[in-house]
């Protein structure tokens, strides 16, 4: 009796799930025999590194998988029906409808040639269509602002390269939220985030769970999200579950010892400065680099810079109007420093670093940058590189424009800025399609790498990375900073990332510099409000 009951409350039940990819005859299993169940209104989480099969799990849910992929065995049951056995119709009927899911990466996820209110609209003309057009206007409006953006007027009409990361993130959000449906699979929602929007989100997703009954797949590399609002978490590595159990028992006491090296990751990185003789060293470290940075002079100094953006008129014939997005910014950065930007998602972070490298014009103030080729980590490595190229052609081209060696030692430096970045040569053969989001992050690092820049913007270069990889990738980053003696402009929203990473850090607000501080003064004694309140939020 009791199992029939469990049975019936499973909103979703997955049994023997293997999906694999066929390679050169081979068969490349990425899932394997995964089998687990979602009850009504419960928010289970999916744990575990880039790679383990976490994305994949949920695609198949979606009936998203790529044509490369197949399901090579096991069940799909939601709401009573296996989704292996729909056809088509029955699928699109489903999505959006009654099951809905939150993408990692927005920028991919939207379509660039549509303003962002009628992408949302179209969710409520496919499946409400009795809904008359100030009625779905009004719903979308309300959606916008219950996934925290503020202005939902005004952004209804914003294309989606207008907009911050996070704030396409939260445009997905409200396209996800908008029908209530019974299922939200949620694949790194708040990875493009601040901590204080992260907040917001998730508190949302919590009501809306509460509220209508949703249930909730919340896929996250980040234990702190799932520790937040989970009741139970499935630890995931290599395409299989390894351990599952509920929140409290999970964390306090982890049986396996992959996740008890996940959680020890994730404690690494926190913020516990004063009782940690390691961070003492780091202190030492910290105070060294400013000593050699004060020594070498600066790098790039910029002055009253303001950005603006061109926004088209609402109407046809209306002019083009200027929206300023960074205002009367100054500041430097001396040579061999790592200096952070910290801010919420919309504050102007993305567009001031754009503006240094030269990729917007419409600016005023002065940009005075004394390395010749500066290079950029974007935060969406899927919308930065090409992705009809394998990874090789990816790397190799920019030595190749710059007539940089010849092609056997193009082809070795390819090779060895891989195995840098943490990915073996096999993957020298693969496409973007064929990686995760924190190994395509890691190719764009190294595309960045690749041709020996002594300046380098990294805009969130590790925020979609599980703890222990952005672990390695930031020791990496460390590490080649010494050599090489590189210069980091450091963009995150993660405050334990900066913390970790940042001589000095400025605070952007609203498109101000707000405060400006080494990392420890900064940290352990903000001035500013706003700085204290993202503090707070974090601690």
């Amino acid at each position: 009796m009791e199992t029939n009951q469990k049975k019936a409350d499973s909103i979703l039940d997955i049994n023997q799930l293997t999906i694999g990819f066929y390679q050169k005859g081979n068969i490349n299993k990425v899932v394997n025999n995964v089998s687990f169940k979602l009850q009504e209104g419960e928010i289970l989480g999916i744990v575990g590194e880039s790679g383990s099969g976490k994305t994949m799990t949920a695609l198949a849910v979606m009936g998203l998988l790529s044509k490369s992929a197949s399901v090579l065995n096991g069940s799909i049951v939601f709401a009573g029906s296996d989704l292996l056995k729909l056809n088509n119709e029955e699928l699109r009927k489903l999505k959006g409808k009654q099951e809905a899911m939150i993408f990692q990466e927005p920028m991919t996820s939207l379509n660039p040639v549509m303003i962002v209110g009628s992408q949302i609209e179209e969710m409520l003309i496919l499946h409400e269509s009795e809904l008359k057009a100030d009625q779905r206007k009004e719903r979308v409006l309300s959606a916008l602002t219950e996934a925290g953006l503020t202005d939902a007027k005004t952004l209804f009409y914003k294309y989606p390269h207008q907009l911050s990361g996070g704030m396409r993130q939260r445009v997905m959000i409200a396209m996800a939220m908008i029908l209530k449906p019974q299922l939200l699979i949620a694949d790194e929602p708040t990875t493009a985030l601040d901590v204080t929007i992260q907040a917001q989100i998730l508190s949302l997703i919590q009501t809306l769970s509460k509220e209508y009954g949703v249930s909730v797949l919340l896929i996250s590399h980040d234990l702190g999200v799932i520790q937040k609002i989970c009741n139970r978490a499935i630890v995931m590595q290599n395409g299989e579950i390894v351990e599952e159990g509920l929140i409290s028992a999970l964390f306090k006491n982890p049986e396996k010892e992959y996740t008890k090296n996940l959680i020890a990751a994730r404690t690494e990185l926190l913020m516990r400065s004063e009782d940690s003789s390691s961070e003492a060293n780091n202190i030492d470290e910290i105070n060294q680099s400013k000593r050699n940075a004060d020594q070498s002079g600066s790098i790039l100094e910029v002055q009253n810079l303001s950005v603006f953006y061109e926004e088209k008129g609402k109407k046809l014939f209306e002019k083009k109007r200027k929206k300023q997005v960074v205002k009367n910014v100054s500041f430097y950065i001396n040579s061999g420093e790592v200096l952070g930007i910290v801010g919420e998602s919309g504050s102007g972070k993305s567009t001031l670093a754009k503006a240094v490298v030269g990729l917007i014009k419409s600016k005023t103030g002065e940009i005075n940058l004394k390395e010749a080729k500066p290079q950029m980590v974007f935060q969406d490595p899927y919308g930065s590189l090409n992705p009809a190229k394998k990874i090789s052609w990816i790397l190799e081209e920019p030595l190749r424009l710059a007539k940089d060696k010849n092609s056997k030692e193009r082809k070795k430096k390819v090779l060895k800025i891989l195995r840098e970045v943490g990915l073996d040569e096999s993957y020298a053969d693969r496409y973007l399609s064929e990686l995760s989001g924190g190994q395509r992050q890691r190719v764009a690092i190294g595309a960045a790498l690749i041709q020996n820049s002594k300046f380098i913007v990294l805009d969130e270069p590790v925020s979609a990375l599980d703890v222990t990889v952005q672990a390695q990738i930031l020791e990496l980053l460390k590490k080649l900073q010494k050599e090489y003696n590189l210069t980091y402009l450091f963009i995150s929203h993660d405050l334990n990332v900066i913390h970790r990473m940042c001589d000095r850090v400025c605070v952007m607000y609203r498109g101000e510099l707000v405060e400006t501080a080494s990392a420890e003064s900064l940290f352990h004694n903000p001035k500013h409000p706003y700085s204290q309140k993202l503090l707070d939020a974090v601690l």
